[in-house]
């Protein structure tokens, strides 16, 4: 494995981390300057806005997701809650706002971490489950590891 493969996935994880980071944060702390949008633009983040729980919800999970990301802690678990996000952050820039690269390039990195992540999703992509096989799995993984670490 060459050097490019190995700290690719950290390259991707640290810098899609830090622009769903910085940017949630910036939803509460408005700290950057936002550029002006079209009518159709403002009139959706009006919406959205006006409901009063969507926007804190939206930024509140930018910046868990992007924590999680830069801790390198549940990295499946963060790429699956900015997955919704990441397809409305390029329809918006899609059909609403002007084309943004950013947009392209935080989906480029989402789909790349989430076939890097491939393994851990597996199990979720299933298409049938037996749930008494899956806990009786897990409780055998559970009594592996018990066994293991007496050893």
């Amino acid at each position: 494995m060459n050097n490019v493969q190995r700290f690719a996935p950290a390259a991707a994880r640290t810098i899609l981390g830090l622009m769903f980071f910085v940017f949630g944060l910036n939803g509460f702390l408005n700290f950057l300057p936002q550029p002006p949008i079209p009518e159709a633009a403002a009139s959706f983040a009006g919406a959205l806005a006006a409901s009063g729980y969507l926007f804190p919800l939206l930024r509140g999970t930018e910046v868990v997701a992007g924590s999680l990301l830069l801790a390198n802690r549940y990295v499946p678990l963060a790429l699956a809650l900015l997955a919704p996000v990441v397809v409305n952050i390029v329809a918006f820039h899609t059909f609403l706002a002007p084309p943004s690269p950013v947009a392209w390039l935080v989906l480029a990195l989402e789909i790349y971490l989430a076939y890097a992540y491939r393994a851990a999703f597996r199990p979720m992509l299933a298409a049938r489950v037996d749930a008494g096989a899956a806990e009786r799995a897990g409780a055998e993984r559970g009594k592996l590891a018990a066994a293991e670490s007496a050893v």
